[in-house]
C-alpha cells in the first residue's frame, strides 16, 4: 500500500503498515514537541530519526506535525518557525536556505471527489517541491503537486494551488505573483 501512495495512486490509510509508519512517526514527534533547547544534540538525534533527511544546520522550532516523516526532505541551513504541519503522504522536498515562518502548512494529501471512494476512506497525494532560498510567510498553505521555484518569497497567508516560478513575489488566496525578483 506504501508504493501505491507514493506513487499517487488511491491507497487506504488504515492499512496496516502505514498506521505502524504513522505510529512510529506519532511516536517521535511527540518525543521532538517535547525536547528542550537546551539540550540541541537530542533533538537533532530526534529530528533525524523523524525525517527522511535535514540538512546541516537546519532548524525546525516545535511543534512540527507530519504524517510520517519519511516522506520529508529538507536541505542544509533551512529554519522553520512553531507550527509547521507538514502532512508527508507523498514525498515533500525542501531545498536549502529555506524560510519558513510560523504556522506553515504544506499538504500534500488528496481525496476522491467521488463521495462512494471518499466514504471507502480511498486516498491520495501529490508531492510537494520547495526550491532553494525560498521564504514562505507565517500561515501560507502549501497544496498537494505544487513546486515552488528557488528565491521565490510566498506571502503571509497566501494558499499556494498552483507551481509558482523563480525569483516571484506570490500573495493571496489563490496565490498569485505580484512581482519579479531581481535585476
Amino acid at each position: 500500500m506504501r508504493e501505491r501512495m507514493l506513487a499517487g495512486d488511491l491507497y487506504l490509510a488504515d492499512d496496516p503498515e502505514l498506521a505502524e509508519q504513522s505510529l512510529r512517526a506519532a511516536d517521535l514527534m511527540e518525543a521532538y514537541n517535547a525536547s528542550s533547547a537546551r539540550d540541541p544534540l537530542e533533538r537533532r538525534r530526534l529530528l533525524t530519526l523523524l525525517l527522511g533527511a535535514v540538512g546541516a544546520d537546519t532548524v525546525i522550532r516545535p511543534p512540527l506535525r507530519v504524517d510520517y516523516g519519511a516522506h520529508l526532505r529538507i536541505g542544509a541551513r533551512s529554519f522553520a518557525n512553531f507550527g509547521l504541519v507538514a502532512l508527508d503522504v507523498a514525498p515533500i522536498t525542501i531545498g536549502d536556505d529555506v524560510q519558513i515562518g510560523s504556522n506553515v502548512q504544506l499538504m500534500t494529501p488528496t481525496h476522491p471527489v467521488d463521495p462512494e471512494l471518499r466514504r471507502a476512506k480511498w486516498e491520495a497525494a501529490e508531492p510537494i517541491t520547495v526550491g532553494d532560498n525560498v521564504w514562505l510567510g507565517s500561515g501560507a498553505i502549501v497544496l498537494a503537486g505544487v513546486t515552488i521555484g528557488e528565491n521565490t518569497v510566498v506571502g503571509a497567508g497566501a494558499v499556494v494551488t498552483r507551481d509558482l516560478p523563480a525569483n516571484v513575489v506570490a500573495v493571496g488566496n489563490p496565490a498569485r505573483v505580484i512581482r519579479t525578483i531581481g535585476p
